[in-house]
């Protein structure tokens, strides 16, 4: 399972580089979806830690965070990034979604999205190097 962990670990690392490229290059849109993704594979590495096993096939972050065991150690800040982050993965894929994303998705609003994102993947890297 070391392996498993270390492949969700380094998809969420490419995943948050690859937020902050968006970031650069001003594609707001995208910058909430590779978060999103960003922390769901950090989640991912949490739970095949945990469990020792494959985790489950979905994209809900809090969903993920309950089964790894580590939704209640959350705090209420990071449930509200958490909340605010869902929408990004579902949302920015429909074209319904997307203008009305995109005017919420300021060059300052993406900053804190990066800035809040690495805040959560690196305390749960910490959690999951105790592992």
């Amino acid at each position: 399972m070391k392996a498993n962990i270390k492949y969700w670990l380094d998809l969420s690392d490419y995943d948050f580089q690859t937020a902050k490229a968006m970031l650069i290059s001003s594609r707001y849109l995208y910058v909430g979806f590779m978060c999103h993704q960003t922390i769901e594979k950090i989640l991912k590495a949490y739970f095949t830690a945990v469990h020792n096993e494959i985790p489950p096939y979905s994209h809900s972050l809090s969903f993920l965070a309950k089964k790894a065991d580590l939704y209640d150690e959350f705090t209420e800040d990071q449930k509200g990034f958490i909340d605010q982050l869902e929408p990004l993965n579902i949302e920015a894929r429909y074209p319904l979604y997307k203008e009305k994303l995109l005017q919420s998705l300021t060059y300052e609003k993406c900053e804190e999205l990066i800035t809040e994102t690495k805040i959560v993947q690196e305390w749960i890297k910490v959690k999951l190097s105790a592992k």
